[in-house]
């Protein structure tokens, strides 16, 4: 303890504040210090510990002074410690509160926890050497007449102006952050605007190849056709049907609904007759690119398919799943069909029964209560899963 000197606590020039806890007592080497708990203060060029009732008991000693430093574990009823061994005191010390000690070492207990993060600070002061790069500058002399005064960059007042300066530096940045977005979201912009004008060009092109094809029935068979020109039309629709282009409300949805008509006729065919409504959703928003739809306008849409006499039909289930299945689509051929293959593997789950069928585990389940509630087959329902039977009762 008597390498401590005196301070007045304020930072000199060039001399930054690194990191300061509370609740710190000051052990002289084994033994607790005269002095109450406290704020311990880590500078670029000092440690500093200030009494947290009087601020005016303050001491300080250069990082210089120190050989080296190691942690010292909790216990029972004791704080974590930094133990930290000095060199001896110079001869030209200035005054402190002590004049004399046996020990070469002082501890700083942390009562209030925090020696974690300021045992790391530490270690990067020590390895920096900041102070030796940035020598604390003499004070500076102000004021008027024959009474001249000091002033330093200075304690609270040296932290604030710091903090200040952080601040607008930070407002900087982000100001120049969100002129930067501002421009990138004009290139973005034009970007889409151009790959949507490309879209459109595609699915024109696609549907003028697809055409010329068809014409040529001596080289291409009909199937080959049919399946070229879905491929190229699944790359979009070229003009979808929008709020702007055709009003809001019942108009845009009956717009809708012819529109939808058209577009899920052939993969509705490919998929048995029957999507569930996500799936729709997902390829109808990828047909139409930028112009992306609504789940509620889907739905409003897909209401309106029986009374503008559509071949489509939406259906909701008992079990609340809604699916778009074509009017021609065949309830009786539907539970026939998971009677046969229920009956043919002796039992099935809905997993098993979508491979045989290649169709998603919620539509294949949806089948099966289907037949369960006609009364063609039972279940098991156990730790294994849902399992269906053919009903033999």
């Amino acid at each position: 303890m008597d390498r401590f000197s005196w301070s007045s606590g304020l930072l000199e020039i060039n001399e930054t504040l690194v990191i300061q806890q509370r609740g710190v007592r000051l052990y002289d080497g084994d033994d607790k210090a005269k002095l109450d708990i406290g704020v311990a203060l880590l500078s670029t060029h000092r440690l500093i510990w200030r009494d947290i009732k009087n601020h005016e008991c303050c001491i300080a000693i250069p990082l210089s002074h120190i050989i080296f430093f190691e942690e010292q574990a909790a216990g029972i009823g004791k704080s974590a410690k930094i133990v930290i061994h000095l060199h001896p005191a110079p001869a030209n010390k200035e005054p402190g509160p002590y004049q004399q000690s046996k020990y070469s070492y002082i501890k700083l207990s942390f009562k209030e926890h925090g020696q974690i993060e300021f045992y790391r600070r530490l270690t990067e002061e020590m390895t920096q050497k900041r102070w030796e790069n940035t020598p604390v500058s003499q004070p500076i002399p102000t004021g008027t007449g024959s009474q001249a005064g000091r002033t330093r960059a200075v304690g609270i007042v040296g932290i604030e102006r710091k903090i200040e300066e952080k601040r607008k530096e930070t407002d900087k940045n982000i100001s120049e952050a969100f002129e930067d977005l501002s421009k990138l979201m004009v290139k973005v912009k034009n970007i889409l605007l151009c790959m949507f004008a490309t879209a459109k060009e595609m699915v024109e092109l696609s549907r003028s190849i697809a055409n010329k094809i068809k014409e040529k029935q001596g080289d291409i068979t009909e199937d080959e056709t049919i399946r070229f020109k879905s491929y190229l039309l699944s790359m979009g629709i070229a003009n979808p049907v929008t709020r702007e282009t055709h009003g809001s409300g019942t108009h845009y949805h009956m717009q809708l609904a012819k529109q939808l008509g058209d577009m899920l006729q052939a993969p509705l065919e490919e998929r048995g007759g029957m999507m569930a409504l996500t799936e729709v959703y997902c390829l109808v928003n990828r047909a139409r690119g930028m112009e992306l739809l609504s789940p509620e306008d889907l739905v409003n849409a897909c209401k309106m398919f029986e009374s503008l006499k559509l071949p489509l039909r939406l259906r909701i289930f008992d079990s609340g799943v809604m699916v778009v299945q074509l009017q021609s689509h065949s309830e009786e051929e539907m539970i026939a069909s998971a009677l046969d293959n229920v009956s043919d593997k002796g039992s099935l789950t809905a997993e098993e029964f979508a491979k045989l069928l290649g169709l998603s585990v919620l539509l294949s389940k949806e089948r099966l209560l289907l037949a369960e509630k006609m009364g063609h087959l039972c279940r098991d329902d156990s730790v294994e899963g849902l399992r269906f039977y053919p009903n033999l009762f």
